[in-house]
């Protein structure tokens, strides 16, 4: 292969130990939206389910119909529907929605009558992040609400909302958003409703403010072993361990004189006589351009920065005369405990976030598992025609 992210299941199975730990009061859903962060997402979602999560959360009706089509039969939630989108198809599938307002409220209700069947609705308000969810003082909301619980439309199970600073667990937001979920959860009940989830906390705050928690946590990037920011902790500091390795090969590697220019733009320019390594990994792979001149790679046993520009399809390495040959294995970002550059600094040097370097790895990338496997993935390999 030209190039590969391994995926650790017993890396996912410790992490959801570690959420669990760290809100054991709480069910826990694990966030497997966008592709399970870019790991794989019908075989993320078996590891987590049998490593103990209670729920898992999507992002579209799409992501959800295709762990229903895979056999997961266990609680999912889909959050970010948009008007338009399949809520029948959900609905008979026993999956949770989520509204944001009356207008999706009303498409929820209309797709229940369609199908006979009430929906399982998670109200969504906006408590201080100001993107999605109902707006404040939510009366109508809640009224519109338990209108169609009383007329069997809907059951509402949920009522949730999300931070804008979790990351930062002392800052003033937080404290201002608990106040306005608590605000909400009052106002629900007023209005006759009595959802049994309430949930607030992300990855940030399932770690480090468990006064969140409520009845459900809902983990993201913290089950792929990513820590959601530094005031959180580091992923040593958390006891996160990195899911995705992604590896490469050299396929040349060429002496190089000094002073000549490497790639697009000569932006690198050889300081001495020197071995130049090629790699078949460009930004069409999901290799940030931004990385270019920065970008750490484990190769020929050393961290080295990619030499010059980004490629699309390619980038190089200096690797001054250390002793390599085609066909030897690179890695850019996997666990720093065994000398790999990590998802992490990939992140701070390219300006982004660790949630970005994972999610946007491209369909060249295969997701090879590694690891201990879900009792259904190892009777799906000891059944092949089943």
């Amino acid at each position: 292969m030209r190039a590969w992210a391994e995926i650790d299941h017993d890396a996912l199975r410790h992490n959801v130990g570690v959420l669990r730990a760290a809100a054991p009061n709480a069910l826990l859903m694990a966030v497997v939206k966008a592709d399970a962060y870019g790991h794989g997402l019908v075989e993320v979602a078996r590891t987590v389910r049998d490593a103990g999560a209670d729920w898992l959360g999507v992002a579209l009706p799409q992501e959800a119909l295709e762990l229903r089509a895979a056999g997961d039969t266990g609680p999912l939630l889909c959050w970010l529907a948009v008007p338009g989108d399949p809520f029948a198809k959900c609905i008979v599938g026993g999956i949770d929605v989520s509204a944001y307002d009356e207008r999706m409220l009303d498409e929820v209700i209309s797709a229940a009558g369609e199908v006979g069947i009430p929906a399982r609705v998670h109200l969504k308000v906006d408590t201080g992040l100001s993107r999605g969810g109902a707006m404040p003082p939510w009366e109508d909301f809640f009224a519109r609400a338990r209108q169609a619980e009383v007329e069997g439309a809907i059951e509402v199970v949920g009522l949730w909302s999300h931070f804008a600073y979790a990351d930062q667990p002392q800052h003033p937001t937080v404290t201002a958003q608990v106040s306005r979920f608590e605000d909400a959860i009052a106002r629900a009940q007023a209005a006759g409703l009595r959802p049994r989830l309430r949930h607030l906390a992300n990855s940030a705050a399932t770690l480090a403010l468990p006064e969140t928690h409520y009845d459900l946590v809902r983990p993201g990037i913290a089950v792929y072993g990513i820590s959601p920011g530094p005031a959180v902790g580091t992923e040593e500091q958390l006891d996160l361990r990195p899911v995705m390795t992604l590896k490469s090969r050299l396929v040349m590697v060429k002496d190089l004189p000094a002073g000549v220019g490497v790639s697009y733009g000569h932006q690198y320019v050889t300081a001495r006589d020197t071995t130049a390594g090629l790699i078949p990994m460009g930004y069409a792979d999901g290799i940030p351009r931004a990385a270019s001149g920065v970008g750490p790679v484990l190769a020929a046993g050393s961290v080295r920065p990619i030499a010059g520009r980004v490629c699309m399809d390619q980038v190089v390495v200096d690797l001054e005369s250390a002793p390599a040959a085609a066909g030897d294995e690179v890695v850019f970002f996997g666990d720093a405990r065994r000398g790999h550059p990590t998802a992490t600094q990939w992140a701070d040097l390219t300006d982004t976030i660790g949630y970005e370097i994972v999610t946007r790895l491209g369909p060249r990338v295969p997701r090879i598992a590694v690891g201990g496997q879900s009792d259904a993935d190892a009777e799906t390999e000891e059944e092949p025609d089943g």
